[in-house]
């Protein structure tokens, strides 16, 4: 995943006040799986 869509999820999912695993549940994602998607590493 392209690391400046990771870091707006990151922004949004702050500006929310929300964690990880509050933004990964509705979507039946882990908290790592935010995790890398936030720092770029998944690349799906």
């Amino acid at each position: 995943m392209n690391l400046e869509i990771g870091a707006k999820i990151k922004q949004l999912r702050l500006a929310r006040g929300m964690t990880q695993e509050q933004l990964g549940k509705p979507l039946r994602l882990s908290a790592q799986a935010v995790s890398k998607w936030e720092s770029g590493v998944s690349q799906s």
